[in-house]
């Protein structure tokens, strides 16, 4: 045993490293739990591995230890009679209830990431996403051609999306009339979020074909006749005429370059008024975990991608005339980074 600062106090070293060394195997065996429903079994109550292998078509010996160890996380737990609870954790990969991350683990854990994981090392020595020299091309330009993984990359992200859509709709104090862009918004999910309860705002939605095809904004009655859906490129063009303009979980796929083209397209489009809110991790100082850190990794291996810091994000900005007025935190894992153009009054 050792004494290390950032612990206080003695660790066991190798137990220590041997566990993170595993670290493979709990995404492994949450896999395993979306993919078998275990969560969706224990809804009626707690259940023993015996009667969970019954109705998951498992072995009940290599079935307990998988969740046994899913229970040392908070996913389920244990009770003293072997039977396992659902917890908050585990509620959310059931896929029947509103804010489930059933879809969410099956993208983030499906084989194509997990192959990208792996090969880490390249993306650390070569400069460069794991997953292009993996699959010949970048991840955007695969998914166009993978309908199946096109759909669970959609169906993923709108899982991801759901309760931060909610909660980023109900942190910013967005205005009671005027129109809303949400930008790269995917399948509408936070625009919806924002148009209800505000009966004075209009929305447009602007992401590529397949998304568009698929968006949410339909499904709201509050929302009907207060929106549009266009087919479009942020690289190209964005809408003018909005009020606000959003990004959100947009910039951290890219590098700064392409980041740049993207919001200085923004900054054409907003009149002199306008706003431009970010949604995104803002990495904070110091060595406490935090969400923004492990995406790092994930958005350097799999598209070249990166998260920011507060200071980051500012210089980004402001290389597209663009100043960062404030950044509020939300009770989810992003934050909102707030924008106006850049005053160049003398």
């Amino acid at each position: 045993m050792v004494d290390t600062p950032e612990n206080g106090g003695a660790q066991d070293v190798t137990g220590t490293l041997v566990e993170y060394a595993l670290g493979h195997l709990f995404s492994a065996a949450l896999r395993t739990a979306a993919r078998c429903r275990v969560a969706d079994h224990l809804a009626p109550g707690p259940r023993t591995a015996e009667e969970l292998a019954r109705l998951t078509d498992t072995d009940p010996g290599h079935l307990r230890p998988v969740l046994r160890y899913l229970a040392t996380r908070g996913v389920f737990r244990e009770d003293g009679a072997g039977a396992f609870h659902l917890t908050p954790l585990g509620d959310a990969l059931r896929t029947d209830v509103p804010h489930s991350q059933h879809a969410a683990v099956l993208m983030l854990t499906d084989p194509a990431f997990l192959r990208t994981s792996e090969a880490l090392e390249e993306t650390v020595r070569k400069a460069g996403p794991s997953f292009e020299r993996l699959y010949g091309r970048p991840f955007f330009a695969h998914l166009a051609d993978d309908p199946e993984l096109r759909e669970l990359f959609d169906s993923g992200m709108t899982s991801l999306s759901a309760p931060v859509d909610a909660v980023v709709a109900g942190t910013y104090p967005f205005p009671e009339k005027g129109t809303v862009v949400d930008v790269g918004g995917g399948r509408g999910g936070l625009l919806r979020a924002v148009l209800r309860g505000r009966p004075g705002l209009t929305g447009v939605l602007v992401d590529q074909a397949p998304a568009i095809a698929t968006h949410v904004l339909g499904e709201d009655d509050e929302a009907r006749g207060r929106w549009r859906a266009e087919t479009g490129d942020f690289f190209t063009k964005v809408p003018e005429g909005g009020d606000v303009y959003v990004l959100k979980h947009v910039l951290h796929d890219w590098p700064d370059d392409a980041c740049l083209r993207i919001l200085r397209n923004c900054r054409a489009a907003m009149a002199p008024d306008a706003r431009l809110l970010v949604v995104e991790s803002v990495l904070p100082p110091g060595n406490a975990p935090h969400p923004g850190k492990t995406l790092a990794v994930a958005m350097a291996a799999v598209i070249d991608g990166r998260e920011r810091t507060e200071q980051e994000f500012t210089s980004l900005l402001a290389a597209a005339d663009l100043t960062v007025t404030r950044v509020l935190p939300t009770a989810s894992f992003p934050s909102i980074v707030e924008a106006r153009a850049t005053d160049r009054t003398p």
